[in-house]
């Protein structure tokens, strides 16, 4: 590696408007032009910015939640989708990469969500669709779990980039998937957390993990979380008093920078909206190495050794394969889906048996 990118990243503390999947992929339009107005190259977003965290997972049981279920499948996304289009054209239009959490709806099946995180290039492409591995506690009730073919690092202007949603950032061999792909800067997306245990403080959570991930790795790591909105409180409290209060809980977002001496390079952001921006020099990740590098000479892979598939979970195989193939996704591009056109012979009209000529 000749070149080591040094750019602003921007890392986004914002609420998304509420299960308003256009209005919020305008709002992250408006917030990728002006981070990229004040120089940032790199723009981070919370985790399913568009268009919202089902927070009455853990507020109401389930039954009495099941309509807001529906509700935030109306909310939610298809990858690829017009309001993924709106963030495409942002980056675009800016030359800036962009991270951002969405709900992605499961093309097999109206029972699957996926928890996705969208890495678009600065032309506008999208480079990768990671779905969370793993939902963390109550968020089970919603999402479906990911696999391991989206656990990607991305070759991209800003440098070799992957990206983790929320509390896979705990996950130690998730995190050293994407060190052992060579990732030199990671984006970690969170929600707010008021709703957590009363002796677990959220963003220090945030810090502690962020700082680890930066420090073991020797690399950037760009945290973003949104903050809790009226709107939020509004439907996950259901009219309850006690809830809604329970939702206003301090210290429950967190947003910054850290470099690979585990400090923020700028003072990082509380439950305020707002966006955090900070130095990228990715030439502070050499020197850092020579001491302690854990996916090269700071360690034995003849001792441990990491097995990562790839291989992509659907529902059905079929052998020999059929059309239409079972359409899971994530597909980047609508001409990286399966041909769901019949078979040409499919198509062609059928004639009927000639009858028997006479006999003579």
């Amino acid at each position: 590696m000749d070149d080591f990118p040094r750019f602003t990243a921007a890392a986004v503390q914002a609420a998304p408007v509420y299960l308003d999947p256009a209005a919020t992929a305008a709002k992250a339009a408006s917030i990728i032009r002006e981070a990229a107005g004040r120089g940032a190259r790199l723009v981070v977003f919370p985790e399913v910015f568009v268009a919202g965290y089902p927070y009455w997972n853990w507020t109401m049981n389930p039954v009495a939640a099941s309509p807001l279920y529906e509700r935030l499948y109306r909310a939610s996304v298809d990858v690829p989708g017009p309001h993924v289009d709106v963030l495409r054209a942002a980056a675009a239009a800016t030359g800036t990469t962009v991270v951002i959490g969405v709900n992605e709806r499961g093309r097999h099946s109206l029972g699957v969500l996926y928890n996705s995180v969208l890495t678009i290039g600065p032309d506008g492409a999208v480079l990768g669709v990671h779905r969370k591995l793993v939902p963390t506690w109550a968020e089970k009730l919603t999402w479906t779990p990911g696999d391991g073919s989206s656990v990607v690092v991305h070759r991209t202007p800003v440098g070799p980039l992957g990206v983790l949603a929320c509390g896979e950032n705990t996950n130690t061999l998730a995190r050293f998937a994407l060190l052992a792909q060579g990732e030199l800067v990671h984006a970690a997306n969170y929600i707010a957390l008021p709703v957590a245990p009363a002796d677990y403080d959220m963003a220090h959570a945030i810090a502690l993990r962020t700082a680890a991930h930066a420090f073991e790795g020797k690399l950037f790591s760009v945290v973003a979380c949104s903050p809790v909105s009226e709107e939020m409180i509004e439907v996950a409290a259901g009219g309850d008093p006690a809830t809604a209060d329970r939702m206003r809980r301090p210290r429950s977002a967190l947003s910054g920078i850290y470099g690979p001496d585990g400090n923020p390079v700028t003072e990082p952001l509380v439950d305020a909206e707002g966006v955090v921006y900070g130095e990228v020099d990715l030439a502070r990740c050499v020197q850092s190495k020579q001491m302690h590098d854990i996916i090269g000479h700071y360690n034995r892979f003849d001792v441990f050794r990491l097995h990562h598939d790839t291989t992509p979970t659907t529902p059905l195989v079929q052998e020999p394969p059929a059309r239409p193939a079972p359409v899971t996704g994530p597909w980047v591009r609508e001409e990286q889906a399966p041909d769901r056109r019949p078979p040409a012979s499919a198509t062609r009209s059928r004639r009927p048996p000639r009858a028997a000529e006479p006999a003579g």
